[in-house]
């Protein structure tokens, strides 16, 4: 331990022993142990901020115990710092890679404790996930792109709409339906997302100037469109 963590061991120490643990410093490595009759050890790895070497670290004493806490102190945690910046994800990842959380300054923190991770399906993002996949015909996107617009089904959809609405202006929802083959063309007209339709009377539309910068904009994703 560097001289800053070693200001973090006497409250952890203090902490613990407060439970009845008994506490010892450099185990095989370990920064803290801690013992308390027959359960398993707790372990304590102490850094003078988060950083990918600590939780590293907490990971790997997994294969000691089962219950690892990683600590930093307090002072790291202001504005600016990474944890901050980032606590939310933080402390999920932590959750689960079943690593515990503890803030360190005169007296300690428990922000997560070292539990088995039991994840929470989420059935609506899987029926969303699942959905968006077999709508997107074929692969129209780069993986990594962050500079250009994705093309989801919901867009490939709007664009053949509006592909046959450049080709025969003034048509209803329920014709555009019929001959682009998307059912949900009348949402996509009268939803009006990305500004590509106008309404010119009660039942009619037509394209926007944004209509026509857009095809020529995913003229290529147009190609690829089967009717």
């Amino acid at each position: 331990m560097s001289s800053l963590e070693t200001e973090l061991y006497a409250p952890v120490k203090a902490w613990l022993e407060a439970t009845g643990f008994e506490v010892k410093a450099e185990i095989e490595g370990c920064d803290i142990v801690a013992r308390r009759g027959d359960e398993a050890p707790v372990i304590v790895e102490l850094k003078t901020r988060f950083n990918l070497d600590l939780l590293l670290q907490g990971v790997d004493r997994l294969r000691l115990s089962d219950r690892v806490y990683i600590a930093f102190p307090r002072s790291a945690t202001g504005k600016g710092s990474h944890w901050r910046k980032r606590r939310r994800a933080i402390i999920g990842l932590c959750r689960r890679l079943g690593v515990g959380l503890l803030i360190v300054d005169n007296r300690v923190e428990v922000v997560l404790e070292p539990e088995p991770y039991k994840p929470r399906g989420n059935a609506r993002k899987h029926r969303s996930l699942m959905l968006e996949f077999d709508r997107r015909q074929g692969d129209p996107n780069i993986g990594g792109s962050t500079r250009r617009a994705i093309v989801t089904a919901y867009r490939q959809d709007a664009l053949r709409c509006l592909d046959f609405l450049r080709k025969t202006p003034g048509q209803p929802p329920r014709l555009v339906k019929q001959a682009t083959g998307v059912d949900r063309a009348a949402s996509i007209l009268q939803r009006n997302v990305y500004g590509w339709f106008y309404r010119q009377d009660r039942a009619s539309y037509v394209i926007t100037p944004q209509g026509e910068a857009a095809l020529s904009e995913f003229a290529d994703a147009l190609k690829k469109l089967t009717p």
